[in-house]
């Protein structure tokens, strides 16, 4: 897809399965668009949603599935850090979403990058119905910005990377919000990671979908 400042970048694309309940914009983790991004955007198309998952670093490293090892991590982090401005990523984000949105009702969830990228998108963007962001580590950064959207954010209680509180910054700002804490750490919705948790992983999930289809979806 083309995006705002003319960039062409590869967009995984799902159509739903079924009846079609609406679209959704799933955003990567640092690591790129990997298998197991494909993966819950296959899911999600099960569920009746045409999702979209755009590779955000096909800028500065075209067609990046990065593994979890020591050095392809602080390779990702680097680039999310230096090379990509994040500002962009919200960008990007905003085009899925306009994409989407002549079709129904416009949802997005994020993982980790991603978590944080679903955070400004509900409070930056137009068009989406509702968001659910998991472990987003610059959202206590972001936490006095305000949601234009119904969201929900899942936090782990053993995330090193993510000081409970923080956590709590955002929920005493933001008390509307629903903030799930749960006996995880971070990255525990992948079961490619040593933090992943499957009850965790399969509750968070099923808040998910319920907020999407408490709000059309």
């Amino acid at each position: 897809m083309t995006m705002s400042d003319g960039a062409t970048l590869g967009v995984y694309h799902v159509p739903a399965q079924g009846q079609r309940r609406g679209g959704l914009v799933l955003i990567q983790e640092i690591f790129g668009v990997t298998e197991h991004i494909r993966e819950q955007c296959d899911a999600y198309a099960a569920e009746g949603y045409e999702v979209l998952a755009p590779a955000l670093y096909d800028r500065e490293a075209p067609g990046l599935q990065a593994s979890y090892s020591p050095e392809d991590r602080q390779m990702a982090i680097k680039i999310a850090r230096e090379a990509h401005p994040f500002d962009l990523s919200v960008a990007d984000t905003q085009t899925c979403i306009d994409r989407l949105k002549k079709k129904g009702p416009v949802f997005i969830t994020g993982y980790c990058y991603g978590g944080s990228v679903t955070w400004a998108a509900a409070c930056r963007c137009e068009g989406l119905a509702a968001a659910s962001a998991y472990y987003g580590s610059m959202i206590p950064q972001m936490a006095n910005e305000t949601p234009r959207c119904p969201i929900i954010l899942h936090f782990g209680r053993h995330d090193q990377s993510i000081p409970l509180d923080g956590v709590e910054k955002v929920r005493a700002l933001h008390p509307a919000v629903p903030v799930y804490v749960y006996d995880a750490g971070h990255g525990f919705n992948s079961d490619r990671r040593s933090d992943f948790h499957q009850e965790s992983a399969t509750l968070a999930r099923q808040r998910t979908l319920d907020l999407f289809r408490a709000r059309g979806g």
